[in-house]
């Protein structure tokens, strides 16, 4: 499997970012986005008349920041803010977080080695430093989402997020699909986390490819061994359709 072959101009395309455009890291600050990625993605951008999006639980902020000064369609939170190719930013409405907030911070006071990370929206209680606490931290936010009407609970890579019930990967790659210049192509979606697999699916049930990044069960169809590999596979597919080597 290789994107040479997959990405065509009627493609749309879609990423997530930690994990699977960049190496995960000890925090999500230590994040380093390699040389070329910038590049690669502002190629591809181009060759697909703009129809490449990153889908992320972090906000869109941050992915500007380390993506600048690349602006992508972007959806954040994992689709609690969604922005379109027209810049048009779209919100889902918040829902009280005061028992979550409550729950982590206590966790975290008790055990220095837990990370809280406060979003639009969303508190992610992360354990990457402390993996034997897991069952601690998803027994907290499950019983402070289950007093938080409107709340889920979302698991990830050594992390537990509470975030609106409204709000997906997968609603989110179906609102782009319905707007320009995503409509009407084929979605091909690549990551690497659990909280990516509603994505895999949605794009697999729409005629489109799921591309999991790393090991691990999967829905998706297709699987690359890291992000190092997708990395390679964006750059040589930019290299192939534009003809430009990147700087």
């Amino acid at each position: 499997m290789n994107f040479v072959d997959i990405l065509c101009p009627s493609c749309a395309l879609f990423l997530d970012f930690d994990g699977t455009l960049v190496d995960l890291a000890p925090q999500p600050e230590a994040v380093r986005v390699p040389a070329g990625l910038v590049d690669s993605l502002e190629a591809l951008a181009g060759y697909l008349d703009g129809a490449l999006a990153v889908i992320s639980g972090r906000p869109i902020a941050q992915i500007d920041a380390y993506l600048f000064p690349l602006r992508l369609p972007a959806a954040g939170v994992h689709g609690a803010e969604r922005r379109g190719a027209d810049g048009a930013l779209a919100l889902l409405p918040t829902v009280p977080l005061e028992r979550v907030e409550q729950a982590a911070r206590a966790l975290a006071q008790s055990y220095p080695a837990l990370r809280v990370e406060f979003k639009r929206g969303s508190v992610a209680l992360h354990y990457r430093q402390a993996p034997a606490l897991e069952n601690l931290c998803l027994e907290a936010l499950q019983a402070a989402v289950a007093d938080s009407p409107g709340l889920t609970l979302l698991r990830g890579k050594m992390v537990v997020e509470a975030k609106p019930g409204g709000a997906s990967k997968g609603l989110a790659i179906e609102a782009f699909l319905r707007e320009p210049p995503f409509a009407g192509r084929t979605p091909v979606f690549a990551g690497d986390d659990l909280t990516d697999e509603v994505g895999f699916s949605t794009v697999q049930r729409l005629g489109g490819l799921g591309v999991k990044i790393g090991s691990g069960a999967s829905v998706a169809w297709h699987r690359l061994g890291s992000a190092a590999a997708l990395r390679h596979e964006l750059a040589q597919a930019a290299l192939a359709r534009t003809g430009k080597a990147l700087r």
